[in-house]
This record gives C-alpha cells, sequence and structure tokens, in this order.
C-alpha cells in the first residue's frame, strides 16, 4: 500500500493536474466514476507498473523476512552412568555457576572400589617395609654364609698342607672337606641371590605394583567423581523435578535441562528465501524487532551467510529418495548480531523476530570507472532502502495490536 501510494504521487497525481487544471475538466462532471479509467488510463497503467518494479526493486535488494528467531541451545543434564538419585542440591528454575554440584547418585560401588584401591596402595607400601626388612636378614645371611665358607676353605687348606706333608690325614678326610667348602660355596651363591631378589622385588616390582593400585584408585576417584553431576556452564535449571530415589538413565532418561546464560542473546538466525542468495553478503546492515521487545528497532549486521540450504540435505537409509518429497523450498540461513553490544540482553532467548537486510553500494558508486546509467541505478537501489525501513517501524507498531487484538491473544 505504501509503495502505491508512493507512485500514485508520480504518475496518478500529475497526470490528474494536467487533467484538472490545463484541460480544465472537474471530478464530478468531465471526470466521474464511468470516466475515470479512460482520463486517467495513462496514470493508472505507469502507477501499476512502477508499483511492481518499486516492490520488486525493494524486496530483492533489501530483503525482509519473519523467519527470525534469538535460537538457543540448551545443555541435557545427564550423568556419565545409570545409578539412582541419592542427594538432590538445586531446583527448578535455579540458577547454577559452571561448576556447580547438581545431584548426586548413590556411590557405594565406586566408594567401595576407591577404598579397596587405597588398601592395595597400604598392602604394597606394608609389602615395602617387609621386604626392607628381609633385605636387612639376606645382609647377615650373607656375612653367616661368608663365615662358613671361609672356614672350609681354610680347614680344606690345613688338611691338604698335611696331607701334602704326609702326615696323618687320609685322602677321603681332605674329599670331604672339599665337598663341605663347595656346599657352604653354594650356600654363600643362594645369600647374594636371595638379596638380589629382595632387592629386584624393592626397586622394581613393589613400585610397579604400587604404580598399579595409585592408578587404579585414580581410577575410582574418577568413577566416584562421576557419581556426582556439575553443571558444565553458568545458566538455569529447567525441568528439573529429580528425587532421591529417581533412577536416571543416560540413554533414555535426562535428568532436565540447563539453558546457558548466554544462550539466545548473542545473534538472531534468520531465514531469508533463496532468491536472495545472491545479493546477502557477510557484513550487510541490517535492522531487526521482536515480539519479546516490541516499538524496538534493533541494528544489526550480518557475520555468517550459511553456503547451503537445510531443505535439499540427505540422508543415507534403506530407501530411495524421490525429489518430489523435497519439492517445499528451504531458506537461507543468515546469522545477525547486534551492531552495538548489549543490545539483544532485553529479547528473551526464543523470541520470534521480523529483520531487514540492506544492501549497501557506497564502494560500487565511489569506483572512477562507473557508468552513468549504472550510477543512477545503484543510488536509486539506496534510496528506496527508505521504504523498506519504514515498513519495517510500521509493522514494529502494529505487532502489539497485531498480536494482542488481531490475534486473539
Amino acid at each position: 500500500m505504501f509503495e502505491l501510494l508512493l507512485c500514485s504521487l508520480l504518475t496518478v497525481f500529475p497526470d490528474y493536474l494536467y487533467r484538472r487544471y490545463v484541460q480544465g475538466r472537474r471530478i464530478g462532471r468531465e471526470i466521474t466514476l464511468y470516466t475515470v479509467w479512460y482520463e486517467l488510463r495513462w496514470g493508472i497503467t505507469a502507477c501499476l507498473l512502477l508499483t511492481v518494479a518499486l516492490i520488486t526493486l525493494i524486496f530483492y535488494y533489501h530483503p525482509s523476512t519473519k523467519n527470525v528467531s534469538a535460537v538457543f541451545r540448551t545443555v541435557t543434564i545427564l550423568p556419565e552412568t545409570t545409578g539412582r538419585v541419592a542427594e538432590v542440591f538445586v531446583g527448578i528454575n535455579s540458577k547454577v555457576e559452571a561448576g556447580a554440584p547438581l545431584f548426586r547418585l548413590d556411590s557405594s560401588q565406586q566408594e567401595a572400589a576407591h577404598e579397596t584401591a587405597q588398601r592395595q596402595i597400604d598392602e604394597t607400601i606394608a609389602e615395602t617395609a617387609v621386604a626392607q626388612t628381609e633385605l636387612a636378614g639376606a645382609d647377615g645371611l650373607i656375612q653367616q654364609a661368608q663365615g662358613a665358607y671361609q672356614q672350609a676353605l681354610d680347614e680344606l687348606a690345613t688338611r691338604q698342607e698335611l696331607l701334602r706333608r704326609r702326615a696323618d690325614v687320609s685322602v677321603r678326610e681332605v674329599e670331604r672337606l672339599q665337598i663341605t667348602a663347595d656346599g657352604r660355596k653354594g650356600a654363600l651363591d643362594a645369600a647374594i641371590a636371595n638379596k638380589r631378589t629382595i632387592e629386584t622385588k624393592l626397586s622394581t616390582l613393589l613400585p610397579a605394583r604400587k604404580a598399579s593400585a595409585e592408578a587404579a584408585l585414580k581410577q575410582a576417584q574418577v568413577e566416584l567423581n562421576k557419581t556426582v553431576v556439575r553443571a558444565g556452564v553458568a545458566g538455569t535449571v529447567q525441568q528439573f523435578a529429580l528425587r532421591p530415589g529417581d533412577i536416571v538413565n543416560t540413554m533414555i532418561r535426562p535428568a532436565g535441562i540447563l539453558v546457558p546464560q548466554e544462550a539466545g542473546r548473542v545473534a538472531l538466525i534468520a531465514g531469508f528465501g533463496q532468491i536472495e542468495a545472491q545479493v546477502m553478503k557477510k557484513g550487510m546492515i541490517a535492522e531487526a524487532t521482536c515480539i519479546g521487545n516490541p516499538f524496538a528497532i534493533i541494528p544489526m549486521v550480518v557475520t555468517e551467510v550459511q553456503d547451503v540450504i537445510a531443505a535439499g540435505q540427505l540422508r543415507p537409509t534403506d530407501q530411495l529418495i524421490d525429489v518430489q518429497q523435497m519439492a517445499r523450498p528451504g531458506t537461507l540461513t543468515v546469522f545477525l548480531e547486534a551492531l552495538y553490544p548489549g543490545q539483544l540482553a532485553g529479547i528473551p532467548p526464543g523470541s520470534s523476530c521480523i529483520a531487514n537486510a540492506y544492501t549497501n553500494n557506497h564502494d560500487a558508486l565511489a569506483a572512477p570507472d562507473i557508468s552513468t546509467s549504472r550510477w543512477l541505478f545503484l543510488h536509486v537501489v539506496d534510496a528506496v532502502a527508505i521504504v523498506h525501513a519504514m515498513i519495517l517501524r510500521m509493522q514494529a507498531l502494529m505487532l502489539p495490536v497485531q498480536t494482542l487484538v488481531l490475534g486473539g491473544h
């Protein structure tokens, strides 16, 4: 309607002035309802053609959409293990900080595993103390074996010397002493080997066993920590109605939803028509008005234009896809961020909005080799943006009326 009134001022109104004041025709006599089409046919025709051209020009180069929302992501409150709720720390709509505990599962099994791992460490420490005592005993056995061996060697040497001097010593007795010395030499070697075994146990086996027990303790601590579910981000807890005794399943029964504190307050996501794919560019200036904050026009900027359209996505299945099933055209997803910080703070996440994006031809107009016709056309494109801006402001004024009165709410 606004475009039609504007175009009529350029076509029908001058035609009427010419008929009235130049040709002397008067409304009600020469210009009546029966002759208005014949008398003003050129102006009406030009008005209709100019209106269609103006609407096409405005909506193509300055696209608008009502498919805008402050989309926000929620975080599912879900433990890593299935269990029975033992304690609940927060309630519905509670504000929580990142890392704050939300609820605790029954941890008797994890505590038992933790206690077992701790006892294994204590057992290893005790074995280390016993091995150190055994090492001291092994040193005593080695000294004892060395003394006995040395005594056997000395006695053997004495008997051999007497046998060499033809004394009253039998060969059998010397052989017996030799066997005794060899036996004591074996006992000394066994004592030394026993000491080496104890040293290896102290330096390798027991530290490895203790390290394994400590690893098991850490694993048990991790499993124990999993029984306390904490908030991953700061936000508000929603749909959280857990009570002690409830069973929480990691697959089919989440505990609730956590809405992040900054969710939906950073950007708006808009779906523009596919025909604007060649017009929408990163860095374009845009404006938006939302039902959650009426009468407010929020200046925004296009920060990202998705290079694919979701309606054409294909997932492999066991059936062939008929293209007719994807006949509904999708929209071009565009991300809009506030031009100035904090302007989306007053808009509730999930609000429905209306957005306009405006084409800017400043750089093209500043080019030295631009032709006159293109210069004039680009000036017209930039100038008609004010029409769309006025329409958006009229929509912002009419939003409460349309929602509360015409919408039946």
